[in-house]
């Protein structure tokens, strides 16, 4: 998901541009993730990412225990049955490790 520089609406995809409904701001599409594998992880399928995650994950507070960085991306992931919490997922802005959150 994209944002709109100038007015903050969301952007869509319009041919090779991204297009902002409310002002008609363009610019150039780029390439921002791509799928590369699935894995399986306790009998569920995950989808690992890699390229430009950064676009339009959050951020938070929390050191990576790999290279000492304090700000991750993180994201939320139904690994378990419905009636159980998501598990929240992070990958170091710096180093690009990558763990999950334990209840």
């Amino acid at each position: 998901m994209e944002f709109c520089p100038q007015c903050k609406s969301m952007m869509m995809p319009s041919g090779s541009k991204m297009k902002c409904k409310k002002c008609n701001y363009e610019k150039d599409r780029t390439t921002r993730t791509s799928v590369v594998e699935k894995k399986v992880f306790k009998e569920r399928e995950v989808t690992v990412i890699e390229g430009n995650e950064a676009a339009g994950l959050p951020t938070s507070r929390v050191v990576c225990e790999e290279c000492g960085n304090d700000t991750a991306y993180w994201w939320l992931r139904q690994l378990r049955s419905a009636d159980e919490s998501e598990t929240r997922f992070f990958r170091c802005t710096k180093c690009g490790r990558t763990w999950r959150e334990y209840d």
